[in-house]
């Protein structure tokens, strides 16, 4: 899966968490005072980026204790996440 494939999903993901009342951009924040995602619908997020990866055909591993001590850069922005996505969807093997 290439970066841009990884993008559209997270976008895609996000929009359903969001219930698509908002543009989604690639630098949007998704931690922090500027996020439009509360805690709770981040981890919608995630457990959605899990059922996407699983249909292709690997893990995605964001709670694990090293996921979660990277987590800054995991969840800094639409672009870092999708980049960590693609990046997962490539070490399947």
């Amino acid at each position: 899966m290439n970066k841009e494939q990884a993008k559209e999903i997270v976008i895609s993901a996000i929009n359903e968490a969001l219930e698509e009342k908002v543009e989604i951009s690639e630098k949007m924040e998704l931690i922090g005072g500027e996020s439009l995602l509360d805690s709770l619908k981040l981890v919608e997020v995630c457990l959605a980026l899990e059922d996407l990866a699983d249909e292709h055909g690997f893990e995605f591993d964001w709670k694990s204790a090293s996921a979660m001590s990277k987590s800054r850069s995991m969840f800094r922005s639409v672009t870092a996440l999708a980049d960590e996505f693609a990046n997962q969807s490539e070490a399947r093997g």
